[in-house]
Formats: structure tokens, C-alpha cells, sequence
């Protein structure tokens, strides 16, 4: 769901829900309010001291006014510098907090979601969520909030300064009140809406600029610069259009504000020069008058423009919530699997996607027992993938059961059921940190360096880590950038058979080695497989020959299992794969 599509929520309530992430910060909070208040204060009691300032200094000439009066002011703007510094720097503190208060929780809650959901959202959208939109909310949490206590506080001080100056000519600003209002309810209104399609444009060009970076080989070498280059200019152009509309609605505010108060101000000098009004109003009075309407004036068009940063900040917090309050991986097991033997059994198991017109898996019937290797094959799309994904509960089937040790695995704790894992996938993962880290990785961080090396030669990577000059402490680079294909693979098995779990999952995990890298890792592997339930999901057919049971799926449906010698001999799927593999050097396809 994007921001866009997301169901509207009161802005009261997203916003009350926002300040409460600022609430351990309440003291930092209360000191910078009370400086806002006297800030206003300040500016308020410059505007009162204008009336005896005049009438004193230059009508009556009070020697007493003309020594304190310039002391008096110095005083008022030095409180009114430290109360700004007191409010940019508490607001600034407590801003800073709350941005990485969200950025962690949602980075946290990014870890305990569910694989649907990053198969269902683009990257750049989740990327977007702690960069770009935890700094909205910052706006809205911090610097919006403390331009409309300070400018709501002047426009009281400085209405309180014209009453005292008079009552008659305050009344002018009465026509104010119902066209700002109606002027600030119709700001916010677009705003809101502005915003909420800014957001989504934010993520859709970080997901357009992670695409095009991400496969920067394959633009080249197809020829995609064009293309890319107009699919971004789209997505940027959508956005540049949002960003005037909100320039726009920010010039007609203020635009339609200083008019406002122009008028306003007209009436004041019309109403003070009428013959009754002259007699009774003094040239002090009359300039703090005309000088608090010119304070007023300019908080109020801050007053309306923030909406801008208010909108926008309301926003990103209600895509940020509706993020946060997705709920994260099933996790209501309460048995911890400890020991593991490892035993798995699949009864009945299907498993239909949202919205797919058929199932990826229908009435599958599987056991591996502990010490047992079993080879999932088949055509792209059979669904080889999706079953091993159910192993670990990336998935839940929609039908039937898994059972590890005869128990279903929902019955058991996440973390005591991927404890007892260890999955080499298709796409390799490797972190920008040094090939030791990315072998003893999370859990395994404590290995020692004895360890991280045996489980490296077991996976013939010490091969070319030693021709590194820095050995398993070398940088990898991004993503295993620094590194060829085969040799990121190599990292990715030495990690699971450093894990030593007695459930190991592989799928493709040998699919970019050449072959006589993966001679060498097969004989490991084969060592290291004794006493240990093993799913292999292979390209090369060659590579689980000596496989205890060969699966064949089709369509999500188990056609065909049994040795590879059995297989061949029933002339079925299996033989047909091999033919197709052997006789014209292909490769069956993965799901």
C-alpha cells in the first residue's frame, strides 16, 4: 500500500501519535516551549514599549524615559536572542531524536516482516521510509510546530498591544479572522493532498535510481540509456510538477494573507484619522498600533505556508505507521526445537499466492529423514523454491502441514527453528565488510579465526582468499562487488557449513561455479552431509546424481521421485530433463 492509496486517518491522531515519540524528551520539550513563549513575549512587549517610547522621549522629553529606555531595549532582545537559541537547539534536539527513533524502528520492523512483503513493494519505496520520509516527519515534529507556537503566541502578544492602544481600532481586525481561517482550511486541505503524492513520487524515483544503478551492465550493454533516462526524467517530472503546485499554493497563501491584512490595515488608518479618533489617540499609541499589525502580518503568512511542512510531515508519518503497524512474521510457537534431528515431513502441503490463478504448490507429500539428501528438479516455475522456502517459514502454506522432528513447525519459536538452518539461496547475499564477518555472520560472530578458515577450505575459498592481500580480513565491497560470482558463492556455503546446522537447504547454491570448483565443493559437501537432512535444488543434473531421492515437480505437483537410476529407467520427466540437459547442453530453469 503507498501513501497514495493508504486509508485516510484524522491528522489530530497521527499527529498526537507523533508527539509521542517526542515524549522522553519532555523536559528538553517544556524549556524550549517556555523559550518560544517569552520569544513571542519579547517581540510582544517591544511593540507596547513603542507607545511611551514616543510620547515620552519625543513629546515629553522624560529625561528618566530617555536614560532606560535604550537599556530597556538592548534587555528585551538579548532575553529574545537567548530564548531563539534555547528553541532552534531544543527543537533541533529533540528532531534529531525522533528521526532516529523511527529510522530504527522501521529498519527494525523491516527485519520481522514477512518475505511477502518484499516481493509485494519495491526497494526504493522501502528505502524512501528511512531516508526521505523520517525527515518529513522531522518538519513537522520540530521546526512546523515551533513556527506555529511562536507565530500563533506574536499574533496574541501583538493583538494584546493593540487593545491597549485601542479597542475601537482592533475591532478593524475582525474582518481578518473569518477570511484567514477560511484561507488556512483551504491551504491545508490541498497541502494533504499534495503531499500524500509526493511521497509516493519519492519512493517511485529512489526505485527507479536503485534499478538503473543496480543494473548498470545491462544498460550498457543492451543499449538502455534512453530508455532509463526517460523513465527517470518521468518520474522526476511528476515530482518537479507536485513541488511547484506546493509553491504555488505557498505564494497564493501569502499572496491572499498580505492582502488580507492590507485591507485590514487600510481600515485601522481609515477609522484613526476620523476627527473623534485624533483627539483621543496619541502618536505613541497610534505607531505601536500600526507596528503590531505589521508583526501580525508576517506571522501570518508563516502561520499559513507551514501547512506545507506540517502536510507533508503528517504524511510521511501516517505511511511510516501504517508501516509499523503491519504485522510482523507469525511467531506464536512455544516450543523451542532443541536438540534438532532434523527429520522433515510435508503432508498435504499447497500454497496459492495472493492473487495467482493457480497454486505454485498442490498436495505435496515429502519426508527427509535426518542424514538423507533429497534433490528438488524440475522446469522454471514447478515450485522447487517455494516448497524449501516453507522449511524455514519464509512462507506458510495455505493447505496441509510441515513438520520437523514430527511437530509442525509453527508449534516451534522463529529463532529456535532457524537456529537449526543453514540456506545457501539463488541470489548470493554479502555485506560491505570483510570476507570473515560475511562468513561468521550474525549468530556465527563469534567463531573463532580457526574455524572461519576450516569452514572456508571445506568450501574451496581459501582458493583465492589467500592470493588476497589481507586474507578472510579483505573487504568484499557491496553487495560481494569485489568478488566474481563462483567466488561469492564460495563465502555464502563456507557460512552455512560454518553454521553446521542439521537442516541444510541449497538452493542453486552451486549454479555459478565452474565445474572444477564445484568437483571440489560436491566432495565437501558429500562429507559434510553425513547426519544432516539435506534439500538440494540443483541446475546441473550431474550434481545430484548420487542423490538418496530425486524429486520431480511440475506445476507445483510432485510427478515423479526415486534414485536417479530409477528415474532414468521409467523413461518419465526426470529422463526427459536429463535428456534435454545431456543430449543438448541445456540446463533445466529454477523456480
Amino acid at each position: 500500500m503507498t501513501p497514495a492509496t493508504a486509508p485516510k486517518r484524522s491528522s489530530l491522531a497521527t499527529y498526537a501519535r507523533l508527539l509521542g515519540h517526542a515524549r522522553r524528551y519532555w523536559f528538553v520539550a517544556l524549556v524550549a516551549v517556555v523559550a518560544m513563549v517569552v520569544d513571542a513575549a519579547c517581540m510582544g512587549l517591544f511593540a507596547h514599549s513603542i507607545k511611551p517610547m514616543l510620547d515620552n522621549l519625543f513629546v515629553e522629553r522624560d529625561p528618566q524615559s530617555i536614560f532606560w529606555m535604550p537599556i530597556i531595549i538592548i534587555a528585551i532582545f538579548a532575553v529574545r536572542s537567548v530564548a531563539i537559541y534555547v528553541t532552534d537547539y531544543g527543537m533541533a534536539w529533540i528532531g534529531r531524536g525522533v528521526v532516529q527513533q523511527l529510522r530504527q524502528r522501521v529498519f527494525d520492523h523491516y527485519l520481522r516482516l514477512p518475505a511477502a512483503f518484499f516481493e509485494g513493494e519495491s526497494s526504493g519505496h522501502q528505502i524512501a521510509r528511512v531516508t526521505y520520509s523520517a525527515e518529513q516527519v522531522a518538519q513537522a515534529s520540530t521546526e512546523a510546530l515551533k513556527i506555529s507556537v511562536v507565530d500563533s503566541l506574536s499574533v496574541v502578544f501583538y493583538v494584546a498591544v493593540m487593545l491597549n492602544a485601542s479597542v475601537k481600532l482592533t475591532l478593524a481586525l475582525v474582518v481578518m479572522v473569518p477570511l484567514v481561517g477560511a484561507l488556512v482550511v483551504w491551504v491545508g486541505r490541498r497541502y494533504r493532498r499534495i503531499s500524500r503524492r509526493i511521497q509516493a513520487s519519492i519512493g517511485t524515483v529512489s526505485g527507479v535510481v536503485e534499478e538503473a544503478v543496480g543494473a548498470n551492465r545491462e544498460v550498457k550493454v543492451f543499449g538502455g540509456q534512453a530508455y532509463e533516462s526517460a523513465r527517470f526524467g518521468e518520474v522526476s517530472e511528476q515530482t518537479r510538477r507536485l513541488g511547484v503546485k506546493v509553491a504555488s499554493t505557498n505564494g497564493l497563501a501569502s499572496a491572499l494573507v498580505q492582502l488580507i491584512a492590507a485591507i485590514s490595515l487600510a481600515l485601522i488608518i481609515f477609522f484613526a484619522t476620523r476627527p473623534s479618533m485624533l483627539d483621543s489617540l496619541s502618536p505613541g499609541a497610534f505607531t505601536a498600533l500600526i507596528l503590531a499589525m505589521g508583526g501580525i502580518l508576517p506571522s501570518l503568512k508563516r502561520l499559513t505556508t507551514v501547512q506545507s511542512n506540517v502536510q507533508r510531515g503528517l504524511a510521511a508519518a501516517e505511511e511510516i505507521f501504517e508501516l509499523l503497524d503491519r504485522p510482523p512474521e507469525r511467531d506464536d510457537g512455544t516450543v523451542e526445537l532443541e536438540p534438532c534431528r532434523g527429520d522433515i515431513e510435508l503432508r498435504g502441503v499447497g500454497l496459492t499466492y495472493p492473487g495467482a490463478a493457480r497454486p505454485a504448490l498442490a498436495g505435496i507429500d515429502l519426508r527427509s529423514t535426518r542424514g538423507s539428501v533429497t534433490a528438488l528438479v524440475g522446469r522454471s516455475g514447478s515450485g522447487k523454491s517455494t516448497l524449501v522456502s516453507l522449511i524455514p517459514r519464509f512462507l506458510e502454506p495455505t493447505a496441509g502441514s510441515v513438520l520437523i522432528d514430527g511437530r509442525p513447525v509453527g508449534d516451534y519459536t522463529l529463532s529456535s527453528l532457524r537456529r537449526h538452518i543453514a540456506w545457501v539461496g539463488q541470489g548470493i547475499s554479502l555485506f560491505d565488510t570483510t570476507i570473515a564477518r560475511n562468513i561468521a555472520y550474525g549468530a556465527l560472530a563469534g567463531a573463532d579465526e580457526g574455524a572461519i578458515v576450516a569452514a572456508a577450505e571445506a568450501a574451496n575459498a581459501m582458493e583465492f582468499i589467500r592470493q588476497l592481500p589481507d586474507g578472510i580480513h579483505a573487504r568484499v565491497g557491496e553487495g560481494g562487488a569485489m568478488l566474481s560470482g563462483g567466488q561469492r558463492q564460495r563465502i555464502a556455503i563456507a557460512r552455512a557449513l560454518l553454521k553446521n546446522a542439521p537442516i541444510l537447504i541449497l538452493d542453486e547454491a552451486t549454479s555459478a561455479l565452474d565445474s572444477e570448483s564445484e568437483r571440489l565443493i560436491q566432495d565437501a559437501l558429500r562429507r559434510l552431509m553425513k547426519e544432516r537432512t539435506v534439500l538440494v535444488i540443483a541446475h546441473r543434473l550431474s550434481t545430484i546424481e548420487h542423490a538418496d531421492r530425486i524429486v520431480v515437480l511440475e506445476q507445483g505437483r510432485i510427478v515423479e521421485q526415486g534414485t536417479h537410476r530409477e528415474l532414468l529407467a521409467r523413461q518419465g520427466h526426470y529422463a526427459a530433463l536429463h535428456r534435454m540437459q545431456f543430449a543438448e547442453g541445456g540446463v533445466p530453469g529454477a523456480a
